[in-house]
């Protein structure tokens, strides 16, 4: 027979992101969903068990692309620990790289989901040790390296958490400051110079 399937997996992912982080995950509905795309809800079901699965996979677009750009970032190549750190910031700069409302989002949801809960504590504890490794390389002793990987980290979530508005020519005025204080060592110009050029407003 025939599948009169008028989306694709990705159509209902990407709206059920979009719901997810515009009105939280109670509201990440197959009927709204349907309606949001304009088919029917059986059209649901040839993409999802249930609606669980299709939250299962929430998480993990969530993961794919918040957690993977931190640890990717972390490991990237560095002549020096201030690059390495820069190296992160693209995350923070670039929403493309690091969506900061879906993770806002999820962690929203995980105030009333244990699961999620338990993924977010999973998640921030990749994150981190990517961080802390990136330190660690750089010959800081295990407690500087923790530390500073919380301070960078908790730093960059917390500023999210609280809705900080300020231009990126503001930021961008502050970032060498930003690097001394989270890895003790002032960037050198060419290296904010590259981070601008990747990282255009």
């Amino acid at each position: 027979m025939e599948t009169p399937i008028s989306t694709t997996r990705e159509d209902w992912i990407n709206a059920a992101l979009q719901i997810l982080v515009d009105q939280g995950a109670g509201e990440v509905k197959i009927l709204t969903l349907a309606q949001k795309l304009g088919c029917s809800r059986s059209n649901f079901y040839w993409f999802f068990k249930d609606r669980e699965a299709l939250l299962s996979d929430l998480l993990a677009c969530w993961q794919a692309k918040n957690t993977a750009a931190i640890v990717t970032r972390a490991g990237f190549p560095a002549k020096r620990i201030s690059q390495g750190v820069l190296n992160i910031f693209d995350c923070w700069a670039n929403p493309d790289l690091f969506d900061a409302r879906l993770d806002f989002a999820v962690r929203e949801w995980a105030r009333r989901s244990a699961d999620v809960a338990a993924e977010v504590r999973r998640a921030d504890a990749e994150r981190l040790d990517a961080v802390t490794a990136l330190f660690a390389k750089f010959g800081a002793s295990p407690a500087q390296a923790i530390v500073r990987a919380r301070t960078l980290y908790f730093m960059q979530i917390g500023y999210y958490a609280l809705e900080i508005r300020e231009t990126l020519a503001d930021r961008l005025a502050l970032l060498p400051d930003y690097i001394l204080a989270f890895c003790g060592e002032a960037p050198q110009q060419a290296d904010i110079a590259a981070f601008i050029a990747r990282n255009p407003e």
